[in-house]
């Protein structure tokens, strides 16, 4: 309930304030957000496996991004950023679907 609560403020505050997103943090936005989902998703999966960790969730969460962030600068700073960052989607995607798969079958015994 907490959480919802803090959802629903951070969105209508994000409205509201219209906070703009720094030139140089853009090219990792979407990526952090992909990696963040792959994270929730996941937690989703343990959820109703029964083997949710709220510490291996936060890990998760934490670590997704940053290696995805840093995925994607190590290949800014080589010159093949693009490159890199479809890859990283691709691959936090396919998490993703998975994820979604084994939650659908979970829920629906299918």
């Amino acid at each position: 309930m907490i959480a919802g609560i803090g959802l629903a403020v951070g969105v209508l505050l994000g409205l509201i304030l219209r906070p703009e997103v720094p030139l140089w943090f853009q090219p990792y936005l979407p990526i952090a957000i992909v990696a963040g989902l792959d994270a929730l998703f996941g937690a989703l999966r343990a959820l109703l496996d029964g083997v949710f960790s709220d510490r291996v969730f936060v890990i998760s969460f934490i670590s997704n991004v940053l290696i995805a962030a840093l995925i994607v600068f190590v290949g800014d700073q080589l010159g093949v950023g693009s490159q890199l960052s479809i890859g990283v989607v691709v691959v936090l995607t396919i998490r993703i679907f998975a994820n979604v798969a084994a939650i659908r079958r979970r829920l629906f015994h299918g």
